[in-house]
């Protein structure tokens, strides 16, 4: 998660912390409740390390997105809520010919990317954009691909950030929204310690947490996320809608794990006051290294998720 970027509490609504791409809009400062402000420069560690774990799936959508645009049409790319840039580095390999340009609000994440891209030997294709969303959607150029993955449900008005973005693209040119999903889960129903069903009782937390989120940021409007019909109000024509899995089965690596820890360790702290006793008890053991009990330990920890991706053209 964004992921921008960015990465929210594992298991949300919006997969959020399973992104690595992420739109990091500066909302800092703007929200009432302590635990939903998101600071991306400290969270930059996290998103590599989920970046690295979610790139098989990020592959698959780079390629399903290249294969509904005509050969070497694509000439500028916008990766609008960037975080460090591992999926900007994706698409400037996946499309050879293109400029890519990575967009955060986060400036410490751009030098992150920044220097992904040099170590790729893409320097001379590649940069960076400090930008707010909405705000700075307009300066942002024409592009023949915006690929916006778990930026929009941080930005206020969601509809109006659709539709900047949508004219930014050149004619034939294909906008792709990676939105919703299915939260990710990582552990059986019954774990042996506490009561069984602990993330789902996780992702009901997560869902307020979200809702806090979206209420403080600026110019907040609700939104019925029809995301084909927000598409198509954007003048756009929605095209292909498609879901993408995520499946790490047990037992996982050592990477898996620690990506784990990361995104829960996140979690933990932004679920402070809205879980009960017994729940955060376990998740500190969850969370310890030397709980027989915790996730660095355990046989069966996994990684499964899902994510949803749009896809709509400019006439």
């Amino acid at each position: 998660m964004s992921p921008h970027e960015h990465t929210v509490p594992a298991g949300n609504p919006g997969n959020h912390a399973h992104h690595g791409n992420h739109a990091h809009h500066g909302h800092h400062g703007h929200h009432g409740h302590d635990t939903t402000h998101i600071d991306w420069e400290e969270f930059a560690a996290l998103l590599e390390r989920e970046a690295a774990l979610n790139l098989p799936l990020y592959e698959q959508v780079a390629h399903w997105v290249r294969e509904q645009l005509p050969h070497g049409s694509v000439r500028r790319v916008l990766d609008v809520g960037s975080g460090p840039g591992a999926v900007s580095c994706l698409l400037a390999e996946v499309f050879p010919q293109a400029e890519v340009v990575a967009v955060d609000a986060t400036p410490g994440l751009l030098e992150l990317a920044r220097a992904r891209a040099d170590r790729a030997g893409i320097a001379d294709r590649f940069s960076t954009h400090v930008a707010e969303l909405p705000d700075g959607i307009a300066e942002l150029g024409p592009a023949d691909l915006v690929w916006a993955s778990g930026s929009l449900h941080h930005v206020g008005d969601q509809r109006a950030a659709l539709t900047g973005l949508a004219g930014l693209l050149r004619p034939g040119g294909l906008l792709a929204l990676l939105e919703g999903g299915l939260p990710a889960r990582h552990l059986p129903r019954d774990i042996g310690i506490g009561r069984p069903g602990l993330e789902s009782r996780l992702e009901a937390a997560t869902a307020g947490w979200f809702a806090d989120m979206r209420a403080v940021l600026p110019g907040a409007k609700p939104e019925v996320e029809n995301w084909r019909a927000l598409l198509a109000a954007a003048g756009l024509t929605p095209t292909l809608t498609r879901s993408f899995l995520l499946d790490l089965p047990a037992p996982v690596t050592d990477a898996v794990r620690e990506g784990l820890v990361s995104g829960l360790s996140w979690q933990r702290r932004s679920l402070e006051g809205r879980l009960d006793a017994d729940d955060a008890a376990v998740l500190d053991r969850l969370l310890d290294p030397d709980d027989e009990e915790g996730l660095m330990r355990r046989p069966d920890c996994f990684m499964l998720a899902a994510r949803t991706v749009h896809t709509a053209r400019r006439g």
